[in-house]
């Protein structure tokens, strides 16, 4: 990256992505001093500074967020460009970023992303996990991975996987030793591994049974903010847990964990596979796109549909 011709905004990309100058030094291939002589360089041109050093942390000023915000997208588009006009059109090449949640990456890893590299071996891929939500074309990502509620109603959309299933799920010793649940206002006197969001709030667990919807808090000794834990909990007979169908299916079938409620549990739209349709797609993302809609074709479910 650092040969692309822009050294010294790549160098304040990579420490804003990172946080770190070693970090950054390590993603371009160049040495920390070199990165470090790159953005101060930058900053004495500019007559400002991008970033608040200290011996432990490295983070954005007010102005360096503004510049970067403004810098990235073109950046980004630079450095496309650079790589398709050198790249043979059939085999794309470069590094492919993507910005998804923690729990869909786990999804789509071996079943797509493993294929995709093993087909297009000079790409490269860049996935960001985080729980919150972030602007794609701001942050310079060339797609996004979501649940199809949270994508935002301006970018093209393609369906990733099916359907998917909260559950409500407790092992046999705790059902045995509380009870199974008939309603959710029984809810009440159980206990519940509980999750906490990103944010800080809890999650309350949203239940529906043909159009009827129940937002239940279920009391709970039990605090966390992993859905492998929360499983692992789970199956520790800690208390029921409302986990992602997905998540905890060797569980169901081994009946380590048993699902309660299943009539308040529909399916919801699943991953959705998202980008700008007012920018240039670039050949990575064309050749994920196409393996994704390859693979929904060879399973039945026909061409996915985007939407604009």
């Amino acid at each position: 990256m650092h040969r692309s011709g822009l050294t010294e905004l790549d160098a304040v990309l990579a420490v804003a992505r990172r946080g770190s100058f070693r970090a950054a030094a390590k993603e371009l291939g160049m040495s920390t001093s070199a990165v470090s002589n790159a953005v101060a360089g930058l900053e004495a041109r500019l007559a400002s500074r991008l970033f608040n050093r200290t011996t432990r942390s490295v983070a954005l000023t007010e102005a360096g967020q503004r510049y970067v915000a403004r810098i990235e997208p073109a950046v980004t588009e630079i450095r496309r460009a650079s790589e398709e006009i050198h790249g043979d059109p059939s085999m794309p090449s470069g590094t492919l970023r993507l910005n998804t949640s923690a729990g869909a990456a786990q999804m789509i890893f071996d079943t797509l992303i493993v294929e995709f590299l093993q087909r297009h071996p000079q790409m490269k891929v860049d996935i960001v996990s985080e729980a919150k939500l972030v602007d794609i074309v701001a942050l310079g990502f060339d797609a996004g991975i979501r649940l199809a509620e949270s994508v935002p109603q301006d970018m093209v959309a393609v369906p990733l996987s099916p359907d998917l299933r909260m559950v409500v799920v407790g092992s046999p010793a705790y059902l045995a030793a509380h009870g199974v649940p008939q309603s959710p206002a029984d809810l009440a006197g159980h206990q519940a591994v509980r999750m906490r969001l990103s944010h800080g709030g809890l999650h309350h667990w949203e239940l529906e049974r043909r159009g009827e919807s129940v937002t239940v808090d279920v009391p709970g000794r039990v605090l966390l903010d992993d859905p492998l834990l929360m499983r692992q909990a789970a199956r520790a007979g800690m208390g029921l847990a409302f986990l992602s169908e997905w998540h905890i299916r060797d569980e169901l079938a081994r009946g380590e964990l048993i699902p309660v409620l299943q009539d308040w549990c529909p399916p919801f739209p699943g991953l959705r596979l998202y980008y700008p349709g007012h920018r240039h797609v670039p050949a990575g993302l064309r050749a994920l796109i196409d393996l994704v809609r390859e693979r929904a074709e060879a399973s039945g479910g026909g061409e996915p549909r985007g939407r604009r």
